[in-house]
């Protein structure tokens, strides 16, 4: 039976020789993790069921990025709770502040996941590391917790979306703009419960940065998965971070897809997305108004990574944000951040006025560091843009590129570059 990359990765890891669009199947698990808002409940759910040993303690990851460096009691208490498990049974891959960062770009710079595995996490967005060929995907507390007990998980075979992408991108636009496109023209549903699968002689434009970024926000159409083919820019990611053994899936050539995709790169714009839904969307030449903002946020698990880091700086390099303007910089790990002391960016951050964060979470789920009044507006390189996700129900969140939101600050309002 003709298989998709995602198929053939939940055959293998549910020891069938394939599997068909809606099967249910239970398969083996490679990483189970949790951050330090879902694994709190994944851990009452362990102990209420009297749960006492986990299956692996290489292949959990417990990442406290949420509301770190704690926020309050509830967060610090949350915390330690997660700290008190991992050490209880000595988890490997427990990441806590000094040596975090945010979950979805800590563990595949860590080389936690590699090509043809099988992860689960609770956070909606562990779909990032399809990036890497894997499949991956988010799920709720309760089955993290079997997760850590057991090693397996059930699925729900789905079926596929085929994005065939050609041609490059054009200078300043980048996975962000993609992703915003696609979910604008496919909607917040256009892909549910079915896996975003990209391929095409396209990618080899596309860095793993990006790729990382455009996986992230598969959920944000509703997808159960993201996955990118893997190639030779994977390969050289994964080179000196995986140190184990992995196997790559294609696609079959007759494999059936729900929908075929043509997307030529060269043709996408510098887009953002409108209040209050990601496929809300515009492209930068086509917004007449003037809108105003009050905040300007480039990091997250989204665009966090240090190509992010890069553009932001040479945008913002001898320039100084609008006055009314907060400008907040958040690196994705405690590497980014250094690489960015080092490369000198984080000099070019502060001279232009903003503000260079520790790793975390923070403003993108309205947590900290970046909390919106009534009325205000921001423009954000986060994932999502729902009433309320920054702060006040009454408070505005428009997503962009690092390059459109650098360039924004600027201007302190809505703004394209280049």
């Amino acid at each position: 039976m003709a298989m998709t990359m995602s198929q053939k990765i939940l055959a293998k890891h549910a020891g069938l020789d394939s599997v068909r669009e809606g099967q249910l199947i239970r398969a083996k698990l490679d990483m189970v993790l949790g951050n330090d808002i879902t694994s709190p409940v994944a851990i009452n759910e362990f102990n209420k069921a009297g749960f006492t040993g986990i299956f692996d303690k290489d292949k959990i990851s417990l990442v406290m990025d949420h509301f770190t460096p704690n926020k309050d009691i509830k967060a610090a208490t949350q915390c330690k709770q997660c700290r008190d498990f991992a050490g209880k049974y000595d988890i490997t891959n427990y990441y806590d502040v000094g040596d975090m960062g945010i979950e979805h770009a800590l563990l595949p710079e860590k080389g936690l996941i590699a090509p043809g595995e099988l992860c689960i996490g609770a956070d909606s967005h562990t779909c990032t590391y399809g990036a890497l060929g894997a499949f991956s995907t988010g799920v709720g507390s309760t089955d993290m917790a079997a997760g850590m007990v057991t090693g397996e998980a059930w699925f729900k075979v789905p079926a596929a979306i085929k994005f065939n992408l050609t041609g490059s991108f054009n200078k300043y636009v980048t996975g962000k703009d993609l992703i915003l496109h696609i979910i604008g023209m496919i909607g917040v549903d256009g892909a549910l419960y079915k896996s975003m699968e990209f391929t095409g002689e396209g990618l080899k434009s596309i860095s793993m940065d990006d790729r990382l970024c455009i996986a992230n926000m598969a959920i944000e159409a509703g997808a159960k998965n993201g996955i990118f083919e893997v190639d030779e820019i994977t390969l050289e990611y994964v080179k000196g971070r995986v140190n184990r053994d992995f196997e790559i899936f294609r696609a079959d050539d007759d494999a059936v897809y729900s929908q075929i995709i043509d997307i030529d790169l060269s043709a996408v714009k510098q887009t953002v997305s409108f209040p209050h839904l990601p496929e809300n969307t515009r492209t930068v030449d086509g917004i007449a108004e003037d809108i105003k903002i009050d905040q300007a946020v480039i990091g997250s698990c989204t665009n966090g990574r240090m190509s992010d880091m890069r553009i932001a700086a040479e945008i913002l390099k001898d320039k100084h944000i609008a006055k009314g303007v907060r400008c907040i910089i958040i690196p994705g790990t405690q590497k980014i951040y250094l690489d960015c002391v080092k490369e000198g960016l984080a000099e070019i951050f502060i001279n232009a006025g903003c503000v260079f964060s520790t790793p975390t979470c923070g403003p993108c789920l309205g947590g900290h560091m970046g909390i919106l009044a009534a009325g205000e507006r921001a423009i954000s390189t986060t994932n999502r843009n729902f009433v309320g996700r920054m702060g006040h129900t009454d408070s505005e969140v428009y997503l962009a590129s690092p390059a459109v939101a650098a360039a924004s600050a600027i201007a302190g309002k809505i703004t394209g570059i280049g």
